[in-house]
């Protein structure tokens, strides 16, 4: 039997070698979505389907993001959707270009090279479009739109698309949809206890990144803030340095934190939320029917990503849980215990309501337009 798989894995990977050596990247990472690698014909066959896409296609269209292909079972980032629905919906008029994994960047990286035109659309953190719109940073003020359904209804939300998109557009970004992925979560070290409500924060050592606001908000629920970086933080969680950290569960277990976690409870202070941005520039020399072909990909596909998070969570949970992780699921009087202790009702925020909104009146609408049910709904944990 091992021999077999064994065989199975050299095929694999022989036939991904050789798409990926003759150019069709892409073809070889579609043939991988599709399991059909294993196979020299059917690999063919995606690469023969793949180029006649591509020559058939007026535009080219480069998608870059930092997760593997299979990520979106457990983190729902939806890039082989993204790119069905564009070609699609612009009738084989666009072909997309996918380059995942982290090939050509992460975050800032990719931001910069979709804002200098190099690439023409990539997925990144929502807090990346916060140098260009301070609004955008308010996403970080717990309870102000943790949940999904909050998060969902705030960047649908007219609000957002008049006070938002026009700074992100004036520096070269057209937003094609936000992903919803879940809330962060308070996710603890093996050995360490549950924490289930502020009280049980106190003395730990909690895993920030660089967020202000989000430094604040765990030092107001009692625990100690710890920055460090994000590709330090396994080691620092598996050597003690840090106690806890607050992903949500779909990107602990992409990033592999498994094997090392004890709890999971879920807090919904703040969204995991993210982005797939395009080069407005770029965007803007498409034809009309193109433009909106593109957009109506896009629409597709955050109706599929919206579908897909309560089974992302699903599958990521049984994972962790294999490894003997516990979960936590707060009654509406134990968040309420969470939101006096660090939401953003507290003076405490006020600060940061008046910078990164303009005024206490603008932050108020900001507040109602994430309590305002929109067109879409999704699952909460």
């Amino acid at each position: 039997m091992t021999n077999a798989k064994d065989g199975l894995k050299s095929a694999e990977r022989r036939n991904f070698l050789k798409l990926a050596s003759t150019g069709s990247f892409t073809a070889a990472v579609v043939a991988g979505a599709g399991g059909v690698l294993w196979s020299s014909e059917a690999a063919a066959q995606t690469a023969k389907e793949e180029k006649e896409r591509e020559s058939a296609a007026d535009h080219v269209m480069t998608v870059a993001t930092a997760y593997v292909l299979g990520a979106s079972r457990s983190y729902p980032i939806m890039q082989l959707d993204l790119k069905e629905n564009i070609q699609n919906a612009t009738n084989g008029k666009i072909y997309v270009k996918l380059a995942p994994g982290g090939q050509l960047g992460a975050g800032g990286a990719l931001v910069q090279k979709v804002q200098g035109g190099t690439i023409q659309a990539a997925q990144h953190s929502l807090s990346n479009f916060a140098p260009f719109a301070s609004t955008v940073d308010l996403i970080n003020m717990p309870y102000l739109c943790g949940s999904n359904q909050r998060f969902t209804n705030l960047v649908n939300s007219d609000f957002w698309k008049s006070e938002v998109h026009p700074n992100v557009e004036a520096n070269g970004f057209k937003a094609l949809f936000y992903v919803n992925i879940d809330p962060r979560v308070v996710a603890v070290r093996k050995g360490g206890n549950a924490v289930m409500s502020p009280g049980d924060m106190a003395g730990v050592k909690f895993r920030v990144p660089g967020s202000k606001m989000l430094q604040q908000y765990y030092r107001m629920v009692g625990a100690n803030p710890t920055p460090v970086a994000w590709g330090e933080t396994p080691s620092a969680i598996k050597q003690g340095v840090a106690d806890a950290l607050d992903p949500s569960v779909g990107a602990l277990y992409v990033f592999g934190f498994k094997d090392i976690l004890s709890h999971v409870t879920f807090t919904q202070a703040v969204p995991d939320s993210q982005v797939y941005s395009c080069n407005l520039e770029w965007f803007n020399s498409l034809p009309a029917d193109v433009q909106e072909g593109v957009m109506w990909g896009s629409e597709l596909t955050a109706h599929q990503n919206l579908a897909k998070v309560p089974s992302a969570r699903a599958y990521a949970m049984a994972e962790l849980a294999k490894a003997g992780v516990e979960f936590h699921a707060l009654s509406d009087d134990q968040l309420g215990e969470w939101k006096e202790a660090g939401g953003y009702q507290l003076g405490e925020w006020d600060s940061f309501k008046t910078e990164l909104a303009g005024s206490m009146d603008n932050f108020a609408k900001l507040e109602e337009a994430a309590g305002t049910q929109g067109k879409y709904y999704v699952h909460d944990a």
